[in-house]
């Protein structure tokens, strides 16, 4: 297989783990998120616990092999990632630290306060991470101030502050919003009674809130953020080298790919088609079509901002030269084609595993359920 093929191969690969990542631990997050209002008592609160507790863990195998992926595939943005972003990431790490301890210890003490100390710790766990991941998105568009040294050692000259200016605050808002519907979905399909109801109040809400900022994104992108464009150099099949292209920024650049491949509209249709039919099945209290619905939301969202963003994976505000894309940013060709090769072993695996235990553990989980094993549940 030739070295641009290859490439794309994996530009692909990457959003495919990233979209996995946003279904599968997305809708634990989601929960997480609304684990403090929609769960009104602690029995409550514990039927939403264990809806999600058993499968978290598994989940997390799609953000752990989305980082490797970048890691392995694209090391420059790996490398350049870690440093701009770095404050940032230790903020996810350390919302990510309440969720282990939370789900394992929380029931373990009767004590209201502590129960209510963890399902907070839950809260932060599941709803700051969909925020810095969007905040993440949303700085791409902008462009991230680093550059590359001719020895392409990196160097960042921003902040942390520097990354929450409004666009990608709003990225933010969009990324929690798909998650805590995606969340509040699997809640209708995995409970009864009084959760059901307040998850789909939830719902509505959040498809609401998810169609409005997703659209006001967009314009926002349209109208007043300029893109990135390869003016000179920069070819699919050429070595990795981030230096070795000019690129220029132009009014509306963003947009250009869905004018050169019409066939990519279809992810922003997917996007606000999954969230009206998400909408829909809400209030027709049909959960899990919802879910289905959102989850094909997280893949037109995703979708959007990848293909509007191609070939550019980090633009480079300071010095565009520097930006790293799909064709300049990659490991060899050699790498490329054995780590495909695990893919393609593997990866099936995990999704007859992961289909094979949802599908043990599937039904509703009420509150007499809880009641009657308090002592062998989360």
């Amino acid at each position: 297989m030739d070295y641009a093929t290859l490439k794309f191969i994996w530009w692909l690969l990457v959003g495919a783990l990233l979209v996995g990542f946003a279904i599968m631990d997305g809708h634990d997050m989601g929960v997480g998120t609304l684990l403090p209002f929609v769960g009104k008592s602690d029995a409550e609160r514990r039927v939403m616990i264990n809806s999600i507790a058993p499968h978290w863990e598994g989940n997390q195998v799609w953000f752990v092999t989305a980082g490797g992926a970048i890691f392995a595939a694209w090391p420059f943005v790996y490398a350049t990632a870690f440093s701009g972003f770095y404050f940032a990431m230790l903020a996810v790490l350390w919302a990510l630290f309440f969720r282990p301890v939370g789900f394992d210890y929380r029931s373990k003490v009767a004590d209201p306060r502590w129960r209510n100390f963890w399902d907070w710790g839950l809260f932060v766990g599941g709803s700051v991470p969909p925020i810095i991941f969007g905040v993440a998105f949303g700085n791409l568009f902008l462009g991230v101030p680093f550059h590359f040294d001719d020895s392409l050692r990196v160097t960042y000259t921003g902040g942390f502050f520097d990354l929450l200016t409004p666009f990608p605050l709003l990225c933010g808002v969009v990324s929690l919003a798909m998650l805590v519907s995606h969340g509040a979905h699997y809640l209708m399909l995995r409970t009864d009674g009084a959760i059901a109801r307040r998850s789909r109040q939830a719902a509505i809400a959040f498809n609401l809130l998810l169609a409005a900022t997703f659209a006001l994104a967009g314009l926002w992108l349209a109208l007043a953020i300029p893109g990135y464009v390869i003016s000179n150099g920069g070819l699919p099949g050429a070595p990795s080298d981030p230096l070795a292209k000019q690129v220029v920024q132009q009014a509306g650049a963003w947009l250009a790919n869905y004018q050169r491949y019409p066939a990519t509209l279809c992810l922003p249709a997917l996007a606000f088609a999954g969230i009206a039919a998400g909408l829909i099945a809400t209030l027709k209290n049909k959960g899990g079509i919802a879910f289905i619905a959102s989850s094909l939301a997280c893949v037109g969202v995703i979708g959007t901002a990848g293909a509007s963003l191609f070939p550019f994976i980090m633009p480079s505000s300071s010095h565009p030269q520097s930006s790293l894309t799909a064709w300049d940013a990659t490991s060899s060709q050699f790498t490329l084609s054995v780590m495909l090769g695990v893919v393609v072993l593997f990866l099936p695996l995990v999704v007859v595993y992961t289909s094979w235990a949802y599908r043990v553990m599937r039904g509703k989980l009420t509150v007499s359920f809880i009641e009657q094993n308090s002592k062998s549940v989360y």
